[in-house]
């Protein structure tokens, strides 16, 4: 066993996260769903999510057999959804070609739905013992540190040395112990801001650490402006407080999810909903931004009470009037959700 690994092993032994609810049982499907939870998303947060979705949907096969609704609504809140899509469609598509299983193959597991060449080693690693090397963002920083790597770790050839480093430091032995152990190592000790090198096992051969550089390594990515778009929602409520919503088309944000109906500004919003219902004055909610990866969204809520349906906007598969206990069971943008969750009484 290479250093790295034997002195990474030695603190994960002592300092690792050894009960997280994925390690038991370390079963492919606990696995493959922890790592699409985990990605760009902190442990922390996830770990209530996880555990609702196993309990719902124990096993792949039920996974394959929900439908898109459900998967959705245990998603929901977690944001980027085309992860939860992409974990159903493979799911069904592991039932199809599979057996109902995660293949043990690497290439197998990379022609599925959202899984990538860092996901399919980890679930081999983790849930097989495989020898497969991971590289997700925070093996990235570790390794990037260490080896005092400078450069974006998103550009091809700074992300391919990373690569090689990974399959160098990977072990044959505890091959699942030593990838929750680089994991954990990034995410509690080498951080992306203030890393705590004096509690780190690799602080003696740390090149960042020796120059002085984990300030500014990783190389952050080149920044760009971040737009902002505009958007008024409309929350149309009739008396039996239930709400309007509209479930949203496969392409774009929140794409597949249910929403509010959205007018360009608040302008446009009281002429939109007379076309839904028979509303009476709008009722102007606190504005509020919801900011995405490459855009912010400033949200201006306009509530129309009271509201009467019309004959021609009845329940159909893509807008429906529901109320509380519906709308607990769908799939929900998490802003879209807390501004429902937040609805004033309806005003007599």
């Amino acid at each position: 066993m290479n250093v790295f690994a034997r002195e990474l092993l030695r603190w994960y032994d002592h300092h690792g996260r050894k009960d997280l609810p994925w390690q038991h049982p370390r079963s492919a499907y606990r696995v493959w769903l922890s790592e699409i939870m985990l990605q760009q998303t902190q442990v922390v947060t996830v770990l209530d999510y996880f555990q609702r979705f196993v309990e719902r949907l124990p096993t792949l096969r039920d996974l394959a057999d929900a439908d898109e609704d459900t998967v959705l609504a245990l998603w929901s809140g977690l944001g980027y959804y085309r992860r939860a899509r992409f974990l159903h469609q493979a799911a069904r598509l592991c039932v199809e070609r599979h057996g109902g299983e995660l293949p043990r193959d690497l290439d197998a597991l990379m022609a599925l739905p959202g899984i990538g060449r860092s996901t399919a080693g980890a679930i081999l690693a983790q849930a097989h013992g495989l020898r497969f090397p991971i590289l997700d963002g925070n093996v990235k920083r570790v390794l990037t540190r260490y080896h005092g790597i400078e450069g974006f770790p998103g550009e091809s050839a700074i992300e391919k040395r990373l690569w090689k480093h990974a399959d160098e430091h990977t072990p044959a032995e505890r091959t699942a112990d030593y990838t929750q152990a680089i994991m954990d190592l990034g995410a509690t000790v080498c951080v992306r801001s203030k890393p705590a090198c004096l509690l780190c096992p690799h602080a003696s051969t740390c090149v960042a650490h020796r120059d002085g550089l984990t300030a500014v390594l990783p190389t952050v990515k080149p920044g760009k402006k971040v737009p902002t778009r505009s958007v008024a929602m409309l929350l149309v409520r009739d008396k039996q407080g239930r709400v309007l919503l509209e479930k949203r088309g496969a392409q774009g944000v929140w794409s597949g999810l249910w929403s509010l109906p959205e007018a360009p500004d608040a302008d446009a919003a009281p002429a939109l909903a007379a076309k839904l219902a028979k509303v009476r004055r709008p009722d102007p909610l606190p504005a509020f931004t919801h900011v995405f990866s490459h855009y912010r969204l400033d949200v201006s809520p306009i509530l129309f009470d009271h509201a009467a349906p019309l004959a021609a906007v009845a329940d159909r598969a893509d807008r429906r009037w529901c109320d509380r206990e519906a709308i607990a069971s769908l799939g929900l943008p998490a802003p879209v959700r807390t501004l429902l969750d937040h609805l004033p009484e309806i005003a007599p």
